[in-house]
């Protein structure tokens, strides 16, 4: 059967990329703007002090359910090469051992969770009044975050297949259906905290309930018992490419936990809400960017496991001008309406007063992070797990967390702010020289 996958290793690549990359961005914008009216949502109806409880259980809740995501990730890298190098076996094997990892490692974390919950709250910066409305929000979610691990698994498999429209309705499902429960549960059933939690969690099960139909009736990859044997040397090498994205939302969440820390510390309860207002920017405002990245990946992984290498250095430079264009606009319109992007989550004068000058900081550098972005994605894509963890761990690993403890001691909680552009000038530097290395040997061989 002709795969619609072969596309990859034929069309125009500005073609592709942007069949790939716009389904993938709508999709991650349902999904950040789904996270962004939530905590507008909880901000408003519940109040300022939910956000700041927000801001302490996503990073937990969403390091589980990543686990799905990496083993998506690294596993579609080993997937897209297999097509690309017609070995459809080694493929279907591959998507079988994503689901067994993705549902088996999520759900030993969700058992870990149960039993340890309140330290694991704790830690990560469920201090003060934060702790109570912390506690009802992370329980419900907790539960349902194997659901949303085989989501984020499923939905990089479908973009391996050339098929990104149906990830995109994945995740519009998912954003969808939250922000209706989240007016029914808590609006008009005034389930506060808990309302949030059970709307999230719903629209985890019904994004799942979505994929799983996919793949039983739309997917070229048609699965049979015999593809969930165990087979070591793939699932080693599934791992060890989801290592990188697996690692990177670790620190990521170690990041949060020093952060959390670090801003109670600094300014209580009223800073870990500032910080949980630019977070949620962080996610939505940067889409299309993450959404040319994901789209990138296949095209850049089929190509590279079918040696056409000059394909996949014109997909690395077309990728980096476009996401680069999207990161200069992103920037512009931070700067001009960073006070009324403030005012839409909450009328704490407060935050109001204190969230816009520190949101101008975090976004400072943003007009350069396609090239951290592209390039780690580049190494990931191409099975270098090595190179692609070093470069996708820079930021936050190498760089942030260090300043983050550093600057405070000598600038207050302006220390904190002034990190995030440091740290993206840096990281892009480092992949920069990575990237141009790796440009100027083989790929940039006909």
């Amino acid at each position: 059967m002709e795969l619609s996958s072969r596309d990859l290793a034929k069309k125009d690549i500005k073609g592709l990329l942007l069949k790939q990359s716009v389904p993938a961005s709508i999709g991650i914008l349902f999904m950040t703007v789904n996270v962004l009216i939530d905590t507008i949502f909880v901000g408003r109806w519940i109040g300022s002090l939910a956000i700041a409880a927000l801001s302490v259980v996503m990073p937990i809740t969403f390091f589980i359910s990543s686990l799905g995501m990496a083993i998506g990730i690294g596993g579609s890298s080993v997937l897209s090469r297999a097509l690309g190098a017609k070995d459809r076996e080694k493929g279907l094997i591959t998507f079988a051992h994503q689901i067994m990892m993705a549902f088996g490692i999520s759900s030993l974390f969700v058992v870990i969770g149960l039993f340890f919950g309140d330290e694991i709250l704790y830690l990560f910066g469920a201090n003060g009044d934060i702790t109570k409305p912390a506690k009802e929000f992370f329980f419900p979610i907790l539960l349902a975050v194997p659901f949303q691990a085989l989501c984020m698994m499923g939905n990089s498999v479908i973009r391996a297949e050339d098929k990104s429209r149906h990830a995109m309705i994945a995740m519009i499902i998912s954003a969808v259906s939250n922000i209706a429960l989240d007016v029914l549960f808590i609006k008009i059933l005034d389930l506060g905290v808990f309302g949030a939690a059970l709307a999230t969690a719903s629209s985890f099960f019904l994004c799942f309930v979505y994929i799983l139909c996919f793949f039983i009736w739309r997917s070229e990859l048609r699965l049979q018992w015999s593809h969930f044997v165990w087979h070591t040397k793939i699932a080693r090498e599934i791992i060890s490419l989801s290592f990188v994205t697996f690692a990177r939302q670790g620190v990521i969440s170690i990041l949060a936990i020093i952060l959390n820390h670090t801003l109670f510390a600094q300014g209580g309860e009223h800073a870990v809400t500032v910080y949980g207002i630019i977070s949620r920017m962080l996610m939505f405002a940067l889409f299309p960017v993450l959404g040319i990245t994901q789209g990138f990946l296949p095209i850049a992984g089929y190509n590279y496991g079918a040696n056409n290498h000059q394909r996949v250095r014109q997909s690395v430079f077309i990728s980096i001008k476009y996401a680069g264009a999207l990161a200069i606009i992103i920037f512009v319109v931070i700067l001009v309406f960073a006070k009324p992007i403030t005012a839409v989550f909450t009328t704490d004068p407060e935050v109001i007063r204190d969230t816009p000058g520190a949101l101008r900081w975090v976004f400072a550098a943003s007009p350069i992070i396609a090239v951290q972005l592209i390039g780690a994605a580049y190494f990931q894509a191409a099975g270098k797990a090595t190179k692609a963890l070093l470069l996708t761990l820079s930021k936050q690993g190498f760089f942030l967390i260090p300043l983050v403890l550093i600057l405070p001691q000598f600038f207050g909680i302006f220390g904190v702010w002034v990190a995030f552009p440091i740290a993206d000038v840096l990281s892009t530097i480092v992949t920069g020289i990575f990237l141009k290395n790796e440009m100027a040997g083989h790929v940039n061989e006909e």
